[in-house]
């Protein structure tokens, strides 16, 4: 099990600069926009169509193509990312709201902890901006598998989005290896499979090697 310490420790470093101040504009501009978030509020908020942010795949903000160093501010960001009825990422606060570009998830879960065993095991996942997320029937772990590799790729539910498509963060590797590691033999829909269980919920990890827990 992972120690305290290392459960406070900084997560995504970032080489020294200055941090991103997105620079001024009129009003009614996209830009001004990427001020988020503001403390007063509106019935609808405002339309800012495109953002000029990025987070790659490693979970690196990027504003103008530049990353932004400052943890904090990346932090408060991601409490106003939201994902729309047609899976695209925003920032949305009560008085404005425009989208942005993500390559594949917007976070990265880069730490377990658990307690207990089988059925009554408890999994929480720690992302890059410190949340801390348990496993479980509102938080799912669910695997895709690359078309050509068929290489798995592990996800954990963060949040709902306002349609079926949720906003999500990829468990990286060191943290998928500690996962599969407290795996076992199950059944789901029938099918023998290696999983985990959390909060009561049992999540496949993948189809059960041949002559390994079969009866």
């Amino acid at each position: 099990m992972r120690t305290a310490s290392a459960r406070n420790s900084q997560i995504v470093s970032h080489p020294e600069g200055e941090p991103i101040q997105p620079p001024a504009a009129p009003a009614n501009d996209a830009i001004a926009c990427a001020k988020f978030p503001r403390t007063d509020t509106a019935r609808t908020p405002t339309e800012c169509g495109h953002l000029p942010f990025l987070i790659k795949r490693d979970g690196t903000w990027l504003y103008r193509g530049s990353p932004i160093t400052r943890k904090p501010m990346v932090c408060l960001f991601s409490t106003i990312l939201k994902r729309d009825e047609d899976g695209k990422y925003l920032l949305e606060s009560p008085a404005e709201r425009g989208f942005i570009d993500v390559e594949d998830v917007p976070f990265i879960a880069v730490e377990l902890d658990w307690s207990g065993h089988g059925k009554t095991q408890t999994l929480c996942f720690r992302t890059n901006t410190d949340q801390c997320i348990t496993a479980g029937p509102e938080h799912p772990i669910r695997i895709a598998h690359d078309l050509l590799t068929c290489e798995p790729t592990p996800y954990l539910h963060i949040r709902d989005g306002k349609g079926r498509f949720p906003v999500e963060a990829r468990i990286n590797r060191a943290t998928y290896y500690e996962l599969v590691a407290l795996a076992e033999p199950g059944s789901v829909h029938g099918r023998p499979v290696l999983g985990v269980w959390s909060e009561g919920a049992f999540f496949s990890l993948g189809d059960l090697p041949a002559g390994c827990g079969r009866k």
